[in-house]
Formats: structure tokens, sequence, C-alpha cells
């Protein structure tokens, strides 16, 4: 059993910053890449950002410059710190990883059950 539990989440006004937290728990071998999704209303879910293991990251263009993925292996834990924030910004952020629950096993993507961000004056 794995679990991904996001944090941070809330209101803030335009131009304010947020830093969301995952932390992954349970049966896990090792961790593969980790990331964050959204979901506006009446929109499908779109990548924000992902890291791998070893630290690569990849951003959707709509956040370049504005919001940096991280994570702590150690930790167990992914971030991700947005900056300048504003109203398009809002949706549900889900969090998102590649475990391995065993060393024979095959990677496969565990789901959080997200965190609301809104972005408002």
């Amino acid at each position: 059993q794995v679990r991904l539990v996001e944090s941070g989440g809330g209101l803030v006004q335009p131009g304010g910053s947020l830093r969301l937290s995952c932390l992954a728990s349970g049966s896990i071998f090792s961790l593969n890449d980790m990331g964050w999704y959204r979901q506006a209303p009446g929109k499908q879910r779109e990548l924000v950002a992902s890291i791998t293991s070893g630290g690569w990251t990849n951003y959707a263009e709509s956040i370049k410059g504005r919001f940096t993925i991280s994570r702590d292996n150690a930790k167990r834990t992914v971030f991700l710190q947005m900056n300048s924030l504003n109203p398009d910004d809002s949706a549900v952020y889900y969090c998102n990883a590649d475990v391995l629950t065993d060393k024979r096993s095959v990677p496969k993507a565990y789901w959080g059950e997200g965190t609301q961000v809104t972005v408002s004056s």
C-alpha cells in the first residue's frame, strides 16, 4: 500500500506564493519520477512539473520561471514552490509518483487526493 499526501494549498492573493508538499509513505522500495499536476474546473488534468530521482526537472511552459519543483529523497517528499501566482493558477493540485514496491516489481503510478489552490483578491 502506497499513499501520497499533499499539503500547503490554500487561498492566496494574486502575486503571492505558496509551497506545496507531498509525502509518500507505505510499501516503497524506490521512488522514481515524482510530479505535480493540476486540474481546474471544466479542464483536463495537466502536468505542472516533474522531477526524476536524480533531480532532472521538467516544467509546463505556463509556469516556467515562477514555479520550482524539488524533492528530498530521504524524506520521500516532493515540493512545489509557487511564486507570482495568478488566478489562472487556481486548481486542485495533485501529487504523482512512480513507485517500485519491491525490487522485482514494475513502476506503478500513484496519486494523492489533491490540494486546492485558489488565487483571488
